[in-house]
């Protein structure tokens, strides 16, 4: 088979799939653990919406920048293609370098240490939680490293089954809050005293990693029938749904029960369902959760690896890593194994805070780049939908909020400094690295 019908061999993506990773990738560890903290550091539940509205609404703008970005480009990459090829293939690099030891293997450590938190209680003796999530993540390696089609198609029965579930207990938890008797113990976002610019930073950090999915469409750009088309209309289908779900569920675990009783727990959603309907709500709470947390670690390991194969074959990476055939296999197995060391060396907060962090701070780097490449060429040749004030809005609220969260915490950031000074380093010596400027 030639290199041309290889890649039309690729390009097997619909709307519906790319749609489906989007919601994999968002529907992930974030959702279900990021408010319990949230409410320890907020102080009210209303405090803790009003910063899922504000993420919710950074995430439709990311995605319209996004969706302008893939449109123009077309190929996999995600944010290393984006900036290697609007900036400089060294910023690129950074950003495939964040992908690599941040982005996708910290997020999938993250999903898979809920995935174990949860299942917590169930687990026999001889299973820990870090075995536990070490099997889940090579599972998802194992079914994306042989062929794309039947790892889409599992995926994307998963991510519907995850759906219809999700929606099923927040109508019961809606049911229950309603015909409950009221309690007085809802306040709304004035009550009580503000939290400080430094916790709703750090919060709205957590929450916009819990909507980071929002761009995993951008990274099978090169797998889609028609990107030009498909990656916009994917995005803000997928992100438009998640954000929905977000906001119904979060006002139904935040009000099921006191905030004292919700407040720094993990499984704050099985704490809520234990709260609404006892032992048997919990349980059945914690393994919807397991399954969809699972989606979210299958689709990040489907996704992260075609950023590196990406990068090999502009020759950023060794080329080993390069797509052979339908998967890059080579790629996913690298994916999982730094995946698992990830999980073994630290805690579910601290992974929130580092990947919230970093990831927030990719993604105005590649909005930049989509600026600085609009400039060049022209709103004609790169439209955006709401033109360019939606891309500065991005830019400027989220450098904003990283720079008031690394102010707040700069000690509990040195894993993600660490992986974005080294990545800066390691440019340098990628002695190919100019062949990604394309």
């Amino acid at each position: 088979m030639s290199e041309a019908e290889a890649t039309a061999a690729r390009r097997r993506l619909g709307i519906p799939s790319l749609a489906a990773i989007v919601v994999a990738n968002m529907i992930g560890a974030g959702v279900f653990t990021t408010s319990g903290f949230a409410l320890a550091d907020l102080g009210a539940p209303g405090w803790v919406l009003l910063a899922w509205v504000v993420g919710g609404a950074l995430a439709v703008l990311g995605a319209l920048c996004y969706g302008a970005l893939a449109a123009y480009l077309r190929e996999s990459g995600g944010e290393y293609l984006f900036l290697a090829r609007t900036v400089h293939p060294r910023v690129g690099f950074v950003a495939g370098w964040i992908s690599l030891f941040a982005g996708f293997t910290g997020a999938i450590a993250v999903a898979a240490e809920a995935t174990a938190a949860y299942l917590a209680d169930t687990l026999p003796a001889w299973l820990s939680a870090d075995l536990l999530g070490s099997l889940l993540i090579l599972a998802a390696g194992l079914l994306h490293a042989v062929r794309m089609a039947p790892g889409a198609w599992i995926q994307n029965v998963a991510v519907a089954v995850k759906l219809m579930l999700l929606t099923a207990m927040v109508i019961a938890g809606a049911w229950a809050i309603l015909g409950a008797e009221p309690s007085g113990a809802a306040p709304s976002p004035e009550a009580g005293s503000a939290p400080g610019w430094g916790a709703f930073a750090t919060s709205l950090m957590w929450i916009s990693l819990s909507y980071s999915g929002w761009n995993a469409a951008v990274y099978v750009a090169g797998e889609a029938r028609d990107p030009r088309r498909d990656l916009p209309r994917a995005l803000l289908l997928g992100t438009g749904a998640v954000i929905a779900l977000y906001l119904v569920w979060n006002a139904v675990v935040l009000f099921a029960a006191p905030a004292d009783t919700l407040a720094g727990q993990p499984d704050v959603a099985a704490v809520a369902a234990e709260a609404l309907g006892g032992a048997g709500w919990a349980d059945a709470v914690r393994i919807v959760i397991a399954l969809a947390l699972w989606t979210s670690v299958s689709s990040m390991v489907m996704v992260g690896p075609r950023v590196y194969a990406q990068m090999a074959e502009d020759g950023a990476l060794p080329r080993w890593l390069a797509f052979r055939g339908e998967t890059p296999r080579a790629s996913i197995m690298l994916q999982v194994t730094l995946s698992i060391a990830l999980l073994h060396a630290y805690d579910l907060r601290e992974q929130l805070t580092n990947l919230g962090w970093i990831l927030s701070l990719c993604t105005a780097m590649a909005v930049f780049g989509l600026l600085r490449e609009r400039a060049r060429v022209g709103a004609e040749r790169l439209p955006i939908v709401g033109g360019a004030a939606v891309a500065w809005v991005f830019l400027l609220a989220t450098l904003g909020l990283t720079a008031i969260a690394f102010q707040a915490n700069p000690g509990d950031l040195a894993y993600a400094t660490g992986v974005l000074v080294t990545g800066a380093l390691a440019s340098f010596f990628s002695v190919r690295s100019a062949a990604a400027a394309g």
